[in-house]
């Protein structure tokens, strides 16, 4: 299975272009979630950002399409509890025999045993915050969730929801490997100084 070297700034973006765009800037981990399209433009998008990725030594994570993620050679993905559960003996045995990681989405303490038995290369916690990217059916988990989880797992904990880079210092103080970052930057009126900033944190953090 791939290992997984997560940066303290790991930015989710919503497409290849925003790849391309974000990505020579210096990010070292990033997540490409596309949704709402048609599967051969998702299969284009996912190709498109591992050649980005490869070409700055960036580690790609793809959010859910793993069969598409598969055959397009990526190595890592991050999958949702819904589809987590969705998946059958047979694809995770594809799964791991093409030796691809997994990041798993996580709301509460059962859904934690059950990212912590697939034995994935990190757990995301979320939302920390109140987010308005998405509905969300959990509440928010708060800082102290994180200081609590880090003592019920051993797997690298990223935190995410509502994150911003005010918030950030409080997070890492709490435990957190890294922090996921959607809003921050694709909202920001200068995602491109955004990503600079977030940058600069994580090699202080």
């Amino acid at each position: 299975m791939q290992t997984m070297q997560l940066s303290k700034f790991y930015p989710i973006l919503p497409s290849s272009e925003w790849v391309s765009r974000l990505v020579p800037l210096g990010i070292k981990t990033v997540q490409i979630r596309i949704k709402e399209q048609p599967e051969d433009e998702i299969a284009r998008q996912i190709s498109e950002a591992i050649d980005v990725c490869g070409v700055h030594d960036c580690q790609l994570i793809i959010n859910d399409y793993w069969d598409i993620a598969l055959k397009a050679g990526a190595s890592h993905i991050h999958i949702g509890q819904e589809d987590l559960a969705a998946l059958t003996a047979e694809d995770l045995e594809q799964i791991r025999e093409a030796g691809i990681s997994l990041g798993i989405s996580t709301h509460s303490t059962m859904e934690l045993y059950t990212a912590i038995a697939f034995e994935p290369g990190y757990i995301a916690l979320g939302p920390i915050w109140e987010t308005t990217l998405k509905k969300m059916k959990w509440q928010p988990q708060g800082l102290d969730k994180i200081q609590a989880w880090k003592t019920m797992c051993s797997k690298p904990l990223v935190a995410i929801g509502g994150i911003t880079l005010e918030r950030a210092p409080s997070v890492f103080e709490r435990g957190a490997d890294s922090i996921a970052v959607v809003s921050d930057i694709i909202m920001n009126d200068n995602p491109e100084q955004r990503v600079s900033q977030w940058l600069e944190l994580g090699q202080t953090a």
